[in-house]
């Protein structure tokens, strides 16, 4: 135990004594250690100490969570705010994420506020089909590994036009018909583009 307690001193004392260091031994067989001069005692000269600097590791889960933390942008690219298509049901829609996201993220396409099932969750691409005519809005959503939303686009405004009976161009507008007389046309008339002809009279036997 004693060995013990002198090497516990011995690695002590180049931190606590800045100056010399004096050694002996009393009547009982004691060693004795001192900063002061003593009778008999034996003056040891100590070496520099050895110092050691810890290394710095990271810490994964922390980093990892700094990774969660990061503040992510999402933007719709594609389609333009207030764009129009015409005569189309199928949208195509580009998102980007800054900084570009990592693997395990997803991703989501929200079309007036309600998330498109069956669209990949990953990538940047994405495929609206069927849209209604009139108007719409849509964002883009990213979730990180945890579940839990990172970023979301602010929403973009398109439009969809498609064809109307009531369009000045169609044919089968009813302002586009001939005025009705009262009478069934001759046999042979034409008539407007998808309206039947009128039936012949029968002949009488």
């Amino acid at each position: 135990m004693r060995w013990k307690l002198f090497t516990l001193m011995l690695l002590a004392w180049p931190l606590a004594f800045a100056g010399p260091v004096y050694k002996w031994v009393d009547e009982s067989g004691v060693v004795h250690y001192s900063d002061q001069p003593h009778e008999n005692a034996q003056l040891i000269h100590l070496g520099t100490p050895q110092t050691y600097k810890a290394t710095n590791y990271a810490d994964p889960a922390a980093a990892a969570g700094a990774a969660q933390q990061l503040s992510y942008k999402c933007a719709v690219t594609s389609p333009a705010d207030q764009q129009t298509f015409v005569n189309v049901d199928t949208i195509g829609v580009g998102a980007r994420v800054d900084p570009p996201p990592s693997e395990d993220a997803q991703m989501f396409v929200m079309l007036d506020g309600v998330m498109v099932m069956g669209q990949p969750t990953s990538g940047a691409q994405f495929t609206l089909k069927n849209v209604d005519r009139g108007e719409h809005n849509v964002s883009i959503v990213m979730r990180n590994a945890a579940g839990k939303v990172a970023c979301q686009s602010p929403a973009v405004t398109f439009f969809v036009r498609l064809p109307s009976v009531n369009a000045p161009a169609n044919p089968n507008n009813p302002a586009n018909q001939p005025p009705s007389t009262g009478q069934p046309p001759a046999p042979g008339t034409p008539t407007a583009p998808g309206v039947p002809p009128p039936p012949r009279p029968l002949r009488p036997h």
